[in-house]
């Protein structure tokens, strides 16, 4: 364990920051999750609902430090890509 005032500070500050890069990554994987099972079910409307918010979410992620840029750019493609492939609306 540090010894020193400014290590003992730099601990508490990592301890913090800590939970709140557990948080950030907790409410990214609860909405990953969600997208995910809307996508196995073939559920379009739900999922393309769902899309802005989760990339909303992956670029406050990306933001905070939470995740890297090239993680947060890989998840948002991927999960765009499953979301157009499931079948289209009927056109009007």
């Amino acid at each position: 364990m540090a010894r020193h005032k400014s290590a003992l500070r730099q601990h508490r500050s990592s301890l913090r920051r800590k939970s709140v890069n557990a948080q950030n990554k907790s409410a990214l994987r609860t909405q990953m999750r969600k997208m995910r099972e809307a996508i196995e079910e073939k559920d379009r409307e739900t999922a393309v609902k769902m899309l802005p918010s989760l990339h909303k979410t992956i670029d406050m992620s990306v933001k905070k430090g939470a995740i890297k840029k090239n993680t947060g750019s890989r998840y948002k493609s991927r999960l765009s890509r499953q979301v157009a492939q499931l079948s289209p609306a009927p056109a009007k």
